[in-house]
C-alpha cells in the first residue's frame, strides 16, 4: 500500500506537457488575443493580470467584461456561449 501511494504521488508531481496555443479573433482583422497559458508572468498570457492580454482593463483582453473580446454579450467573445464568431485557437509555432 505504501509503494502505491509513493507511485501515485510521483505521477501527480510530474509536469504535464501541453502544446501551447494562442487565441485569435475571427473577425476581418484576425487580431492576436494572447497565449492560452496559466503562467501569470508571461507577458502574452491571458492569465497575466497586468499584461495586455490578461488585464481586466485592456481592450484586447478576453478578461475585460467591457471589451468586445471579453463581453458576455459580444458575438466575438469567448465568454458568450451564443457567440457567432468566437476567437479561434491556433497552435503556437514556438
Amino acid at each position: 500500500m505504501k509503494s502505491k501511494l509513493i507511485l501515485l504521488a510521483a505521477a501527480i508531481a510530474l509536469p504535464i506537457q501541453c502544446p501551447s496555443a494562442f487565441a485569435q479573433s475571427c473577425d476581418d482583422d484576425g487580431e492576436y488575443l494572447g497565449r492560452l497559458s496559466a503562467n501569470p508572468y508571461d507577458p502574452d498570457s491571458v492569465s497575466n493580470p497586468y499584461g495586455r492580454y490578461g488585464s481586466p482593463y485592456s481592450p484586447t483582453s478576453i478578461n475585460n467584461p467591457y471589451s468586445q473580446y471579453g463581453s458576455p454579450y459580444s458575438p466575438i467573445s469567448p465568454n458568450n456561449p451564443y457567440a457567432t464568431k468566437p476567437p479561434i485557437l491556433c497552435a503556437d509555432d514556438e
